[in-house]
């Protein structure tokens, strides 16, 4: 049973609900004076223009018949030379072709829910572009009738239904060789969906509710959003410039992504309104951004100018920098026992272990190299000037993995002392950490071996190398809105 208070956020975010009897979605909304709730612009062009772009299996976009020389009722503003997304002004033609075919406040009366949705499901009996959702509790499908049906429309029940999507844990990994991402079911330890059309996907986050993946695109220099439910880019949000990593506020309201082109500035996302509201300048080009765990700062770092750049996310401006003496890597952080972020763990250039920041201050209080290992060949080729590449903190705070791409091991320190109390080996250039919820298992991508490597933390014992994709870096760990086909 999901619980009501997810539901209620979910729909105030515009998401739509999970569960949606087909009775109970025929029920017309009306205003306290008996009028349908008028169609919102802005949503349709944030939210339901997206969804006329995205590419399905087996199928056509609907802007590949609706834009083209295909005779179809409903016809759609042909996209701009190289654009991915309609201009206001087109976007204002869309929705007056659009409006013939809706029936506001009742979704099963509007044609541009019924005719690509299953005949089983409730749908006409024949569209000619095909049924691009087999189900109501399609996630693109019930994004469209909570649109339709209007702010004003009464929350659908939430009773069970068996084809409901529901949530589940998974380890995203992405592939700096590839197009997208492979997403890891960690009861099984086996891939159990693949994401394709991001170009170059550097970082991943979800948003909090599970609804969305958000992955920096280099090559489009994006932020790509996509359905957790249906894995496809829904949008693509054009950026300052190339980016590298992003962090999600606590709140979901806000993605925060580093800009690693010079002069360098961390990005903000609107994710209500899909639109990129602010450019934070920075000093120096951006590689990693994240967000505290009591989601008061974004903390970037730049490998160039060698400094730790710290947001207020209630203001969205820079409060201090910390200078380093080399080039800022991937980053962790321990907490004081109020929640307030303790220390700053950072990986540095061209150094093989980790320092330790004080947060409030900004004074290093310590750095730990990680030592030779005995009987292993030190690699040399490929760091690109980062011999230890990967950071994580168990959630008991007591345990710091960081992995080593000179020796292909993960390093375990005990916190607060910072002793080393074992190692594993975790294949050839590992990079990022992520682990479950309950820190059990960590896991961690080999970039040199296109696997990731599963290690019980309890016995440092890798218990599962799960092939992905090309080159495979940064991840994370999610709950996520799955299908129930996955």
């Amino acid at each position: 049973m999901v619980r009501a208070g997810w539901i209620a956020a979910a729909w105030q975010s515009g998401v739509g609900v999970l569960v949606m009897a087909s009775a109970a979605v025929g029920q017309t909304a009306v205003t306290s004076g008996g009028s349908p709730p008028a169609l919102d612009p802005a949503v349709f062009h944030a939210r339901i223009e997206p969804i006329f772009l995205a590419k399905r299996d087996g199928l056509q976009t609907c802007a590949t018949c609706h834009t083209g020389r295909v005779g179809t009722r409903f016809r759609l503003v042909p996209l701009a030379e190289g654009a991915t997304a309609w201009s206001e002004a087109d976007s204002a033609k869309n929705l007056a072709a659009l409006t013939p075919l809706l029936a506001p406040g009742d979704p099963m009366a509007s044609r541009l829910l019924t005719h690509p949705l299953d005949r089983t499901a409730g749908g006409d009996a024949f569209h000619g572009g095909g049924k691009h959702w087999r189900t109501q509790a399609d996630s693109e499908w019930h994004t469209l009738a909570s649109w339709v049906r209007g702010p004003g429309a009464p929350a659908a029940p939430t009773a069970a239904s068996s084809t409901a999507p529901r949530t589940a844990v998974r380890i995203i990994q992405t592939n700096a060789a590839g197009d997208g991402a492979h997403l890891i079911d960690p009861d099984t330890n086996a891939v159990v969906a693949v994401l394709r059309g991001v170009d170059i996907p550097h970082g991943v986050t979800a948003s909090p509710d599970g609804a969305r993946l958000y992955i920096t695109n280099e090559h489009r220099e994006t932020l790509d959003v996509i359905d957790a439910v249906a894995l496809t880019v829904t949008s693509r949000i054009k950026l300052s410039g190339r980016p590298n990593n992003l962090a999600v506020s606590l709140d979901g309201r806000k993605v925060y992504v580093g800009i690693a082109q010079a002069p360098g500035a961390v990005d903000v996302i609107d994710s209500v309104a899909l639109k990129n509201v602010k450019t934070i300048p920075v000093k120096g080009a951006i590689h990693n951004v994240y967000v505290t765990p009591d989601g008061k700062f974004a903390v970037a770092g730049s490998i160039a100018q060698k400094a730790i750049s710290i947001v207020d996310t209630a203001t969205d401006a820079v409060v201090r920098t910390i200078d380093e003496s080399s080039g800022i890597r991937p980053m962790a952080f321990t907490t004081n026992r109020d929640g307030s972020t303790k220390d700053i763990i950072v990986q540095l250039s061209d150094f093989h272990g980790f320092a330790v920041v004080d947060f409030a201050s900004g004074k290093e209080t310590a750095r730990v190299e990680h030592p030779a290992i005995p009987g292993e060949h030190p690699h040399t080729d490929g760091l690109q000037g980062a011999p230890a590449h990967g950071l994580w903190v168990s959630p008991d705070g007591m345990r710091l993995w960081s992995t080593s791409k000179v020796y292909g091991y993960a390093y375990v320190h005990s916190l607060p002392d910072l002793k080393e109390v074992g190692r594993v080996y975790v294949g050839q250039h590992p990079e990022w950490v992520t682990a479950t919820p309950d820190g059990r298992f960590v896991y961690i991508a080999a970039a040199g071996d296109n696997q990731v490597y599963v290690v019980e933390t309890a016995t440092l014992k890798v218990v599962a190398q799960i092939p992905v994709g090309q080159v495979p870096k940064r991840n994370t760990t999610a709950r996520l809105r799955v299908s129930t086909s996955r």
